[in-house]
């Protein structure tokens, strides 16, 4: 078995260590990847790192949390090597660029101490590749309160653990959305976090929570879905049937009835309309006439 696929088997086995809340064992796994020479390839292919810090927050096991600490920062300092590299390779690529002087330009150079080195241009430094990326800041104590209940909404059944998501760091961009379109922290702003965190939460609804873990729905967006679109399959059929039963009995309603011209429609002055007769009162009473105007479908009682 390569390299690879044992760092890949020691993550799925963290993984599910994470998910059973039970870390027995744990520390000969971590001790089995300090023993192992791995590379940024690695890192970056079997995202270990995610789960070697999944597992140090889970534990409570003071030696487990000191090992997985000592793992990631032996991995973090791989990642500032090969920024270190990446920053040499660009220095000495500038170097090696030729001169622009020709030998008559050279017969007229002022001397050293009196001509100003020119300043290389910046290049912009490449993005550092890191799976701890950082989290928007705020000092509300409101806003922090919501982020952590969206949080929570996000590990509902773990699935967080499986895809390897940053909850916190979701949490604080979909509430980072919110907040920058209502502008506050009021009634409406708790509403549409109290939205979110129901809808992410439901068992019926697993598909949305995926999405939103996977990066299939962006913070933007859930933070900006109204309530139909953020209900389960199931939930819009029964919507949609219900909607189709409403058409169909105002359908039959407008149907039934006799057609007549006699009555004339009190708000759009049109003569279309179908009446039916109801025995409302006692027997040697008449019948009570009920008009509905198939134009409008103003509805009145003619007695």
């Amino acid at each position: 078995m390569g390299k690879e696929e044992e760092i890949a088997r020691i993550a799925r086995r963290l993984d599910k260590m994470v998910t059973k809340k039970s870390v027995e064992g744990a520390m000969d796994l971590l001790r089995e990847l300090k023993a192992m020479p791995v590379t940024l390839h690695l890192l970056q292919s079997t995202r270990i790192g995610m789960s070697v810090n999944a597992l140090r927050k889970q534990s409570s096991d003071e030696e487990v949390i000191a090992l997985a600490k000592s793992l990631i920062k032996s991995w973090k300092k791989l990642l500032d090597a090969s920024d270190a590299k990446a920053g040499e390779r660009r220095s000495t690529s500038l170097a090696s660029l030729p001169s622009k002087d020709t030998s008559e330009g050279k017969a007229h150079r002022p001397s050293l101490s009196s001509r100003k080195r020119p300043e290389l241009p910046r290049t912009p430094s490449t993005p550092r590749m890191t799976t701890f990326p950082p989290v928007p800041i705020t000092c509300d104590a409101v806003r922090n309160k919501c982020r952590e209940m969206l949080a929570a909404a996000l590990q509902t059944d773990h699935d967080h653990v499986a895809i390897g998501a940053d909850c916190e760091h979701l949490s604080a961009q979909i509430e980072e959305c919110i907040f920058r379109d209502v502008g506050s922290t009021d009634v409406k702003y708790k509403n549409r976090v109290r939205s979110r965190i129901s809808n992410l939460k439901d068992a019926k609804n697993p598909g949305l929570r995926r999405s939103v873990l996977c990066g299939t729905i962006a913070p933007q967006r859930i933070a900006e879905m109204t309530s139909e679109e953020m209900a389960s399959d199931e939930l819009k059929e029964i919507r949609k049937a219900m909607t189709r039963e409403a058409i169909r009995e105002h359908q039959m309603a407008r149907a039934s009835g006799t057609h007549t011209d006699l009555f004339t429609c009190g708000r759009c002055k049109r003569k279309s309309c179908t009446y039916t007769q109801v025995q409302t009162r006692s027997s040697d009473e008449p019948m009570t006439t009920f008009v509905v105007c198939n134009e409008c479908g103003n509805r009145w009682k003619f007695c």
